[in-house]
């Protein structure tokens, strides 16, 4: 059961990044069966939500300091989940994750973590 986040890097401010994140795995197999979502975390502050997509991806849910700017979308035929950063900011630099959990987003505990992708966003 894995997954594996992918897309991160260095850009320059005003820039954009697309995240992906792979799932595989037992579980993983009815992919469509999970909300999905991404987070980050930058050194010495705790981990923040970022933005959840429902498990047939017609709901969406973002924090407010990427509204606007980050969509998130799936591909259940490729169990893959996608994080499009637009109009990047230094403040986005962290180590972005995916994570994915059984009930529905606005009540998970997101049971499933990926190991995180890093973006740095130059000024």
């Amino acid at each position: 059961v894995q997954l594996q986040a992918s897309g991160g890097g260095l850009v320059q401010a005003g820039g954009s990044l697309r995240l992906s994140c792979a799932a595989s795995g037992g579980t993983f197999s009815r992919f469509s069966r999970y909300a999905m979502a991404w987070f980050r975390q930058t050194p010495g502050k705790e981990r923040e939500f970022v933005a959840a997509i429902s498990r047939s991806g017609g709901s969406t849910n973002y924090a407010d300091s990427v509204k606007g700017r980050f969509t998130i979308s799936r591909d259940n035929a490729k169990n893959t989940v996608y994080l499009q950063m637009n109009s990047l900011k230094p403040e986005d630099t962290a180590v972005y994750y995916c994570a994915a959990d059984v009930s529905p987003y606005s009540v998970a505990n997101w049971d499933y973590w990926g190991q995180g992708t890093l973006v740095t966003v130059s000024s």
